[in-house]
């Protein structure tokens, strides 16, 4: 895994000496990305350069060193990520005739792949986490393409008269005429959400490419500072409609061991490594699994990574040690005091180099850190509960609709909604301070609830500024896939039409952005073999009542889990890694919050409402209201700014 940069000059081309002196310079703010080597390409005729930075996985030797021109002359790339199937196109490139391979490099099958078959038939057959960028010599055309589920990220837009692009926006940043102007619209969804959706990014004039993206540009239309919007070569929604329509008809059983034949060789590609190798254990399903198979694949005991916590309630670790012992892995625990991850928070900033709010983001930066002691690449369960139905809400979902909308026709909705305005009633009656404590936002939450017509409405529970415009100064929240009526499929089961939404925005602009910056900020490659598009596609054509039974989420994973872990060692409710954060606001973080939250500071920066936010920090800090969700993604933000 590594970092990759470059530019596209439109006025005033550079010499080749200063495009690469300036593509270097970018490339050198992701250090932490590639430790292990970096190299710059410059055409000066075209005023375009690419730089990289490497981490070694594969084909530790010089040969795999990038920018890489291809064997014809013709491409040259800067790639960031893994085609974990590379040796197997490798072979059939082999049959059709070339076998003059310089090393042994993911990156130098990439290149021969297109040059033999072309761009877009080879993203049908790469297998991987990617993001890249490749200039065509012959045809003038810079292409940029991002993998199927989106784990690798990639920024790209305009610096003055420069086309930027970066794995992170630092090296955006870092280029002269960058300017960094603040998108509200951007910042109204970081509230909203706590990420911001692509192809939104926090600056104006610069986006997010989507996963599953293609995007195109030949010289002369950039030259004119004509950018195409991007393609898809792979759609979810199409995926999730499909499935939907043409379900798999077999036995739980079957659908268990197809599933793990699937999984197994998933496992088994992403095990392929030059370097140290291990695995995130959380002790959940999900972690479990990935571990159990890849024990069952290793002749020597898998190296495992977990943190605990002190506080009984928010501990998991030992969960993590009992699997670990059960599989017989060599496995590492470190538990926290309050005091290490309050340490964190200050450098969060840094860390993430667009404000994110998923308070997450700690524990994950924090065994990211403990595993590179140790290792290169981990493997982790990421993908489990969007693709199988692991969240509390997917289980919610699947009772209340069940309940109300498939048993008893049109008669409840009337009285889902006498009720939801009987408790509202209730709460117009209840004394004003009252109306904010915990119990009676739980009460609306309910009302909102009962008054849903789509599945889809459910995520308004989950919006932390329900209308994020009122604390963000002169801006609008723009629609996006999660709140676009338009966007939502036309599909009946209501489990499947949520996923579809994870899918497409919180799994790859919050979690698997999270956990790319937290393991890249160290030079830690994690993989996650549920992330792979054939599970995706798998997970799909399954019919809910193999992901939903009763109150328990990833049925089918659960039981897959149980041929190699005790079913009593897993089947418990996860807890995850909660951290008191409305506790420490009004206490050891307070001065830290209370420097960011400066009324004379809002108002001279002039992004929010000084009034709406100011006022919610006082309520919290009374106790009248728990409002640290809304509050953390102001001083996620705050904190970002400063930095």
């Amino acid at each position: 895994m590594c970092g990759i940069v470059g530019l596209v000059e439109t006025v005033n081309l550079n010499s080749r000496k200063q495009l690469g002196s300036i593509a270097r310079c970018m490339a050198d703010t992701i250090h932490h990305r590639g430790p292990d080597d970096s190299g710059v390409w410059a055409d000066a005729d075209c005023g375009l350069a690419l730089g990289h930075r490497r981490l070694s996985i594969f084909d530790l030797s010089d040969k795999g060193a990038q920018p890489m021109v291809s064997h014809s002359g013709r491409y040259v790339i800067a790639y960031n990520g893994e085609v974990y199937n590379f040796l197997e196109i490798r072979k059939d490139l082999e049959k059709d005739g070339l076998v003059n391979w310089r090393g042994r490099s993911d990156t130098e099958v990439i290149l021969a792949s297109i040059e033999r078959w072309g761009l877009s038939k080879s993203l049908t057959l790469f297998n991987g986490m990617f993001a890249f960028a490749l200039w065509d010599r012959r045809d003038r055309v810079l292409s940029f393409a991002r993998d199927r589920i989106g784990k690798k990220p990639l920024y790209y837009g305009w610096a003055k008269n420069a086309f930027v692009f970066g794995s992170e926006l630092k090296a955006i940043k870092a280029h002269p005429g960058f300017e960094g102007e603040i998108d509200r619209e951007a910042l109204t969804l970081l509230l909203k959400h706590n990420y911001v959706p692509s192809p939104y990014s926090i600056y104006k004039n610069i986006s997010k490419l989507p996963p599953a993206s293609l995007l195109s540009i030949n010289l002369d239309k950039l030259k004119r500072r004509e950018t195409p919007s991007p393609s898809l070569y792979w759609r979810v929604d199409d995926v999730v409609s499909e499935g939907a329509a043409s379900p798999l008809k077999v036995s739980e059983d079957e659908a268990a061991d197809e599933l793990e034949k699937i999984l197994q060789d998933s496992v088994s590609l992403r095990m392929l490594s030059d370097v140290p190798l291990g695995a995130l254990l959380s002790g959940g399903v999900d972690s479990s699994l990935v571990v159990s198979l890849m024990q069952s694949q290793s002749e020597r005991p898998v190296k495992t990574f977990t943190i605990g916590y002190f506080e009984k309630d928010a501990n998991e670790a030992h969960h993590a040690k009992e699997v670990a012992n059960h599989l017989g892995t060599d496995h590492t625990e470190l538990y926290l005091e309050p005091e290490d991850v309050l340490n964190v928070i200050p450098k969060l900033p840094e860390l993430f180099d667009e404000p994110l709010g998923d308070t997450a983001m700690i524990p994950t930066y924090l065994v990211s850190r403990l595993a590179r002691k140790d290792v290169t690449v981990c493997l982790s369960g990421d993908g489990g509960d969007e693709f199988f139905a692991g969240y509390p809400r997917y289980v919610w979902c699947q009772l209340y609709w069940n309940l109300w909308n498939r048993r008893f026709g049109w008669a409840p909705r009337k009285a889902r909604m006498g009720l939801a305005k009987g408790l509202r009633a209730c709460l117009a009656m209840t004394p004003q301070k009252q109306r904010k404590n915990s119990f009676c936002a739980k009460i609306n939450d309910v009302a909102k609830a009962l008054e849903t017509v789509y599945p889809e409405q459910i995520y308004e529970l989950l919006f932390h500024w329900k209308n994020p415009q009122e604390a963000v100064l002169n801006s609008h929240t723009p629609q996006t896939v999660l709140t676009d009526q338009k966007l939502w499929l036309n599909i009946e089961d209501p489990v499947s039409r949520m996923a579809y939404l994870d899918i497409k925005s919180r799994l790859p602009d919050s979690i698997l952005a999270k956990v790319d910056r937290a393991s890249m900020s160290v030079s830690l490659e994690v993989r996650a073999p549920l992330v792979d598009h054939r599970v995706m596609e798998f997970s799909a054509r399954i019919p809910t009542s193999m992901k939903v039974k009763g109150v328990h989420g990833k049925w089918l994973l659960r039981k897959l889990l149980y041929k190699y872990v005790p079913q009593e060692m897993v089947d418990r409710p996860k807890t995850g890694f909660s951290m008191p954060i409305n506790v420490w606001l009004r206490g050891p973080l307070r001065d830290w919050a209370e420097s960011l939250l400066d009324e004379r500071r809002l108002r001279e920066e002039g992004f929010f409402d000084t009034r709406v936010v100011r006022e919610k920090w006082k309520e919290h800090l009374s106790g009248e209201a728990n409002w640290h969700y809304q509050l953390w993604d102001v001083l996620m933000f705050q904190a970002w700014l400063d930095n």
